[in-house]
């Protein structure tokens, strides 16, 4: 199993890239020159070539505002949301008539 490598910042990335081909996409070399993988320089060379810097971001965790999707997506956020609002009360009554039950066995 590999070793863990260090963490990149987007700038870093931009370096790491122009390095890799301006050397004629010496992968191997760039990854050895900058402490990363062989794999996370070809994928960045690859996402840089097919979106320019904007590929380079690491949108892992980011999700569109409901300004930036469709219809649909925002229909099903909305169920979603009140599916949970539902459970959320179902627990509720559910919980007061256990209460309820302990109340009249205690009396």
């Amino acid at each position: 199993m590999a070793e863990a490598r260090r963490k990149v910042t987007i700038e870093e990335r931009k370096e790491i890239v122009a390095y890799c081909i301006e050397h004629g996409c010496d992968y191997k070399n760039t990854a050895e020159q900058y402490d990363v993988s062989y794999s996370q320089v070809y994928s960045w060379v690859r996402k840089y070539n097919a979106s320019g810097e904007e590929g380079l971001a690491d949108k892992r965790g980011h999700h569109k505002s409901d300004e930036e999707v469709d219809e649909l997506e925002k229909l099903r956020r909305e169920n979603k949301r009140l599916k949970r609002q539902l459970e959320e009360r179902d627990m509720i009554v559910e919980l007061l008539k256990k209460v309820k039950e302990f109340e009249r066995r205690r009396f």
